[in-house]
């Protein structure tokens, strides 16, 4: 290839042949801009060029396009060539398309705005990387004489035969821009400026480039070496901009899902992360911290701090920040209040995880830490080993704390960070035994001595230390053995304080000093660096088998759901629960369209039901039983002024509250009749009760109800035949069903009649033959006296009992009495129902307030004001619940759901059954399969 800077090269190789025959037309059209813009140039007609000229000349002789010689014409015009073919060659240069907006603004002068504006938006926006473009080209287009270029500039017809394809070269601009940030072709350079193609801070492998050039040597420049330049100079614009996930963010992500989906860590994760166990006070946190490099966890003198397991995802990046997994805020961890706040987060997830009674948790918390030179790794951080249960912990936290441990570390491919206190004897310690069950023979243990200082000045035999680190000590193997110190025990010193005061103490230590540590043993620093490569390692060993298990897995849950619910779409417990919510609340719609008239027969008949033993027993019967007009009407208006006052009004609320429940739970349970799908009676029971639960009746408006069945009980005035009619057949339905009540009872008192006896083969009981003989004897006591009172005399009972033992039935006065009662009762409704038969004429009577004793139906006026009471009592409720308390239950239905939708452990609870966890199985497995496969193919790129 000739000698040419990258951007001639490459933008003249990527010109189409169209575009080259323009550059090759015959001269005669390119002479007249070529003479053009040489009159611009040229020393002869501007004598007082500016100072850059010289650089101009350079500028034109930077490239040099290769331009085919013109054949010289027949009769003699020599010189008139060799002038046009110099004019072309300069006009070819200029023209290039490395100075296309150069030439742009040569022919937007002319051709004004409108032309300019048309193609300017096809070129790419290089205002970014106006550094890489020398001075002098500025300078020259600054100092450029437009009005003597103008003058010069020929006809438009003659400069639009000659201007080249502006929207093509625009499209090879866009491709070329493309070339470089692919970063696949390689492109020749050959130097002719060094400050043209070595921009300030390119770095030492540029400046070497930039030597090779200078000495005449061919080098080569990929793309991938200019995106550097760039992104070095702007690594805080475009470099944020970045949104392609890192490796080891990818990786934890796969490992949130897997701890949502499985918290136990079955046999079905087996993906590798480190495992940080140790003692209590062991210096965990400390080791935690100094990889991270930053005090990012509380402290406490002696307590126990790490209550729930905390993941902690490292990552190498521009800034030192922290996040947590379910939170867009970024923790600055150079900042010291933002190191305060996240401590202070963290504390209170660990005390929010924590069920009541429990002192330690098994959620995981998960964290994201990025910062220069942090090594890629996921660790999660384990509750400290304790020995004893203190006052205040719960007494089984012990258990707990080895329960949550086993289940990390038993994980073939996890990573155990075993942290051992060096400051105090080993016998004492617990961890180790726990680590040689998991992992007996070691292979995937590393093994971290703490406190190596007090050791060192506490210990009377440094080689003890050595026993340690060399694994002769304990019964437990490692990987790898490392001593480390994490500071002074101050809370106040920061990562940089410990790193230095880490490094003195092993640079002067005696224990590197005489051979008993290895230099590679010492530091977190490199503590770090081996865990992270062991962690990398185990990762590329075993995460394609993993993808494998899980892809595995997927075949078998959906082989299961298509054999098991063919029909049915594969909805997850969240999407079930929206399907319930939504069908939920249109039955609540349902409930406020319910019709008035509804309303009003179910309050009625329910609030009848509820009073009616209190009017028959209390009011009427009392009342009726005087034989007397006005002391009926006397004793009735005294019990219904006591009624309204005290017990009524409660009775109506009660009434309202339960109709209200009943219709609710109608509506529920008729809802299931249509599409419903069993799997949601739980929910809605449970959304039901709760809402019944939370509603409160409002009881403000009981007063108003007190005055207007007060009101409603003291009109007397039946005002037309149909009330009337009402009224009697309300009355007489009453006293049928309390007539049919009684004589039910006193059937069960005597017992079976003969029919019965001689067709069920039954006999009545002594209890029985005593109350029959006791019935009979009334039964005469009554026909002698029609009209006998509600009470026996003394001397009555006295005679009943003496004729009954005159026929050799023993009887008690008080059964001879409660029989009375039940046979009187059956009298007086049966001569009730026979006057209510005789009231139907007495509306005539009651109008025109005629005296006649055979047709007083006062009962008939109280029995008329009773169901006013209660169709006005029913209205009055009715509009209190379609107009207030509906609406106040679809509130709280609403209210409900949400604090449900909210709650993870509510719905597992309400929404279960195989068809459930096989939905959730299938959409974890999937989306971790497909997260697993796109970190395998990232991991491939990046070997």
């Amino acid at each position: 290839m000739p000698h040419s800077l990258f951007f001639s090269s490459a933008c003249r190789n990527l010109l189409p042949s169209r575009v080259g025959l323009r550059f090759r037309m015959p001269l005669q059209k390119l002479h007249p801009l070529s003479c053009a813009i040489h009159h611009c140039f040229s020393p002869s007609t501007n004598p007082q060029r500016p100072p850059h000229c010289s650089a101009a000349r350079r500028f034109t002789s930077l490239s040099r396009l290769p331009i085919r010689p013109a054949k010289a014409r027949r009769g003699g015009h020599g010189r008139q060539q060799q002038r046009n073919f110099w004019a072309a060659r300069l006009a070819a240069r200029l023209l290039k398309l490395r100075y296309i907006l150069l030439g742009s603004a040569v022919g937007g002068g002319y051709t004004a705005k409108k032309t300019y504006d048309e193609w300017k938006d096809m070129l790419p926006d290089l205002s970014e990387y106006t550094w890489i473009v020398p001075d002098f080209v500025w300078e020259l287009s600054e100092n450029f004489d437009l009005d003597k270029l103008t003058s010069a500039l020929p006809e438009m017809e003659e400069i639009a035969k000659i201007l080249p394809d502006m929207e093509k070269i625009g499209e090879n601009f866009t491709f070329l821009k493309s070339l470089l940030s692919s970063g696949e072709p390689h492109i020749s350079v050959v130097p002719q400026d060094r400050n043209i193609l070595v921009p300030p801070g390119l770095g030492r492998d540029a400046e070497q480039e930039s030597d090779a050039r200078m000495n005449g040597k061919c080098s080569e420049i990929t793309p991938s070496l200019f995106l550097k330049v760039v992104l070095q100079k702007d690594d805080k614009g475009i470099h944020q901009r970045k949104v392609k996930k890192s490796l080891i963010d990818m990786y934890s992500e796969v490992l949130d899902i897997l701890s949502d989906y499985d918290s136990n860590y079955n046999t079905q994760d087996h993906l590798p992360r480190v495992v940080v166990v140790g003692d209590q006070s062991a210096g965990k946190t400390s080791v935690l911290e100094m990889i991270a490099q930053a005090r990012i966890f509380p402290r406490g003198s002696g307590e126990m701090m790490t209550r729930s397991p905390v993941k902690v995802t490292l990552s190498e990046g521009p800034h030192h920040v922290a996040m947590f997994k379910d939170s867009t805020r970024e923790f600055d961890l150079g900042k010291e209040e933002d190191l305060a706040a996240l401590r202070h987060e963290i504390e209170l997830r660990m005390r929010k995880s924590v069920k009541e009674g429990q002192t330690v948790s098994a959620e995981t918390i998960s964290l994201n830490v990025k910062g220069p030179g942090i090594q890629r790794m996921v660790l999660v951080d384990l509750p400290g080993v304790i020995s004893t249960v203190t006052t205040g912990m719960a007494t089984d936290t012990k258990d707990t704390i080895f329960s949550i441990s086993r289940a990390y570390m038993q994980n073939p491919n996890a990573i155990i960070l075993c942290i051992q206190d060096g400051s105090v004897d080993a016998e004492r310690s617990i961890v180790t035994d726990l680590v040689s069950q998991m992992d007996p023979h070691g292979r995937r243990t590393i093994f971290v001595l703490t406190k190596v200082d007090l050791a060192e000045k506490n210990l009377a035999s440094p080689n003890r230390i050595q026993q340690i680190v060399e694994g002769k000590l304990f019964p437990m193997k490692a990987l790898g053995y490392f001593a480390v110190v994490t500071g002074k025990g101050s809370s106040s010193e920061s990562i940089e304080s410990i790193k230095d005061y880490e490094e003195d103490f092993f640079q002067n230590s005696r224990l590197l000093r005489d051979g008993m540590l290895k230099a590679h043993q010492v530091t977190t620093k490199n503590l770090s660096l081996a865990v992270s490569d062991c962690f990398w390692k185990m990762v590329r060993e075993s995460v394609e088998q993993q993808a494998d298990a899980f892809k595995a897995s997927r075949f078998n849950l959906e082989t299961e759901w298509k054999n098991n619910y063919p029909r049915l779409r594969e909805l997850d417990r969240n999407e079930l629960f929206e399907k319930a919510k939504n069908e939920i609340l249109d039955e609540v719609i349902s409930l406020s369209q319910v019709t008035p008239k509804h309303w009003e027969s179910i309050l009625q008949k329910k609030l009848w039901e509820r009073v009616s033993t209190h009017v028959i027993e209390n009011i009427y019967l009392p009342a009726a039983q005087t034989m007397n007009s006005g002391t009926f009407n006397t004793t009735v208006d005294i019990k219904l002024k006591q009624w309204t006052d005290k017990q009524l009004p409660h009775k109506a609320l009660e009434v309202a509250w339960e109709t209200l429940q009943e219709e609710f739970a109608r509506f529920m349970a008729e809802y299931k009749g249509k599409d419903q799908d069993d799997i949601f009676d739980k929910l809605k029971e449970a959304v039901k009760d709760e809402s019944i639960k939370r509603h409160k009746w409002n009881e403000s408006a009981m007063d108003s109800l007190r005055v207007i069945q007060h009101n409603a009980l003291e009109d007397r005035s039946i005002t037309d035949k149909p009330q009337w009619d009402s009224a009697i057949e309300f009355m007489e339905e009453t006293l049928q069903s309390r007539l049919k009540d009684t004589e039910s009872v006193i059937a069960d008192m005597v017992g079976p009649n003969w029919k019965q006896r001689w067709m069920s083969w039954t006999n009545r009981t002594p209890e029985q033959h005593v109350r029959n003989e006791t019935k009979n004897e009334l039964e005469r006591l009554l026909k002698l006296h029609d009209d006998h009172t509600a009470y026996l005399a003394n001397d009555e009972v006295t005679t009943v009992r003496k004729n009954l033992e005159a026929r050799g039935v023993e009887v008690d006065p008080v059964l001879i009495k409660d029989t009375w009662h039940q046979l009187y009762r059956r009298h007086f409704l049966q001569k009730s129902l026979f006057h209510c038969n005789l009231c139907r004429r007495g509306f005539y009577y009651y109008q025109r307030h005629f005296v006649d004793s055979e047709l007083e139906c006062n009962d008939v006026v109280l029995f008329w004001r009773i169901q006013r009471m209660l169709s006005i009592t029913a209205n009055t409720l009715r509009q209190q619940l379609t107009n207030t308390e509906v609406r106040r239950l679809e509130k709280n239905v609403k209210e409900v759901l949400e604090d449900f939708g909210e709650d993870s452990e509510k719905k597992v609870q309400l929404i279960t059954g195989r068809r459930v966890q096989l939905a959730e199985d299938l959409k974890k497995v999937r989306e971790i399969q497909e997260k697993l496969e796109a970190f395998i193919e990232a991991l491939h790129k990046e070997k």
